[in-house]
């Protein structure tokens, strides 16, 4: 029954000790995964951005400040000088909370009168907006019950927050999640189409065809995401009828902003997938590879937890992919109606990783069967 057995076992050892590109995949791979999503899935959010707007600028406003940040949970990353400076900051994502504090708050928690703490949150990352809600709510609570041991003992509440959700304020899961997995989706389809464009001519052989063509590598390149280009364009239009019409998420921002940053977004993942398809030698490593770049590319990118809340390398890790870019571009203009000028940023990211990534792809082409 088992005639042959131990020949196939030794055939089979030694075509994979022949192959140590797919073997090092094989075992080096599941170690890095497992360290770097270990560190990077933090369902505790911390060190969310924000930002205050402080009317009052007295010694008790300073340490309302100082217990947001005690908290662990706060980030002061800058400081507004008016209501629309404040709104900006949240709109440009520089910030995911503004804190606006009155100029008689002082005043009014020393004479144990009601005062009325405003804090904006951007509801485009439900996940944040609720940890910072609720952890907003508990600060009110705990300085109140301060206010009311040390100095007012029998009266009420003296401090209130009004917590004002921005862009979601119903904090409905899909209008966060579904922007965000469309810059997922679009990735994932481009980067495995042409993730095996190169692989298939060396395969099938065809690639000594193109040896004796006078065609440059760049032209071969570009050439080759050109209808890959045309297919992801069609994606985009689907998936943002499906987005609108099926989940009914209203496009705040400008279509044609949106449709600008797709196609810069597209250039960027079809030279990823070109990219990758140059480094493999067969479909099965180019299967590998693109599996590594897509597992970061769902659990770093901001898709489904704040990168904020990442150890520095993970973080890092994080700005090196395009779909963090793109994430933050489709958010910004479905959710938060944010224009150019608040977006440029993400933009120019993307031309430095695409422009990166086609330069390199087309610098390892050769025209050879190597």
């Amino acid at each position: 029954m088992f005639r042959g057995f131990s020949a196939i076992v030794y055939k089979e050892t030694i075509h994979i000790l022949r192959d140590p590109k797919t073997l090092l995949l094989m075992l080096v791979i599941p170690g890095i995964q497992l360290t770097i999503f270990g560190y990077a899935i933090q369902m505790d959010v911390k060190h969310i951005p924000t930002v205050f707007y402080n009317l009052d600028g007295r010694e008790a406003s300073r340490e309302l400040i100082d217990s947001f940040v005690n908290t662990g949970y706060f980030d002061i990353v800058d400081q507004a000088y008016s209501d629309d400076e404040l709104t900006g900051l949240i709109v440009r994502g520089r910030a995911k909370v503004g804190i606006k504090i009155p100029p008689d708050y002082s005043d009014l928690t020393a004479l144990g009168r009601h005062a009325d703490v405003q804090v904006l949150i951007d509801g485009s990352d439900s996940t944040v907006a609720m940890q910072a809600l609720n952890v907003s709510n508990a600060i009110a609570l705990r300085k109140s019950f301060a206010v009311i041991q040390q100095r007012l003992p029998g009266q009420t509440q003296p401090v209130e927050f009004r917590p004002r959700v921005l862009f979601n304020p119903d904090m409905k899961t899909a209008n966060f999640m579904v922007p965000g997995l469309i810059g997922i989706v679009l990735q994932v389809v481009t980067m495995f189409l042409t993730a095996f464009a190169v692989v298939r001519e060396k395969e099938n052989g065809t690639l000594e065809q193109l040896m004796v063509t006078p065609v440059s590598r760049l032209g071969l390149m570009v050439g080759k995401l050109a209808p890959y280009a045309c297919i992801g364009a069609f994606e985009v239009c689907m998936v943002v009828l499906l987005m609108r019409f099926m989940f009914q998420v209203p496009i705040a921002g400008s279509i044609t902003l949106l449709a600008g940053f797709s196609l810069l977004f597209l250039f960027t993942s079809l030279g990823l997938g070109l990219m990758i398809s140059t480094i493999a030698t067969n479909q099965v490593q180019a299967m590998q590879i693109a599996f590594l770049v897509m597992l970061p590319s769902v659990l770093l990118s901001g898709f489904m937890f704040p990168q904020e809340s990442m150890p520095l390398p993970i973080y890092v890790i994080g700005q090196v992919l395009p779909v963090t870019y793109f994430i933050r571009v489709l958010r910004g203009i479905i959710l938060r109606d944010a224009g150019f000028m608040e977006l440029w940023p993400q933009g120019i990211g993307l031309i430095i990783i695409g422009g990166f990534l086609l330069t390199v792809s087309a610098g390892r082409f050769r025209k050879t069967l190597g």
